[in-house]
């Protein structure tokens, strides 16, 4: 069995943290969206499907908030 490193930990509270409500998710600061972004590339899930399609929406949403939080609220 892996043994469980402590960026598996940082990466689960993190992930717990923005699954529980939006709220919490628009609350992060861009260092710790930076790092959960980083963790969650690290993180292969290549053998589970459905995972690997939430990694992929989280790092998209995650995208998205540091846009926001850099560039502005909106697009335009």
């Amino acid at each position: 069995m892996a043994d469980i490193t402590s960026e598996d930990r940082e990466r689960v509270k993190l992930l717990t943290l923005i699954s529980s409500s939006k709220n919490e998710f628009d609350k992060l600061s861009l260092e710790q969206l930076a790092r959960l972004q980083e963790l969650l590339e690290k993180k292969d899930y290549s053998y589970d499907k459905k995972a690997n399609k939430t990694k992929i929406k989280f790092l998209k949403r995650i995208n998205v908030r540091i846009y926001e939080l850099t560039e502005g609220k909106g697009i335009w």
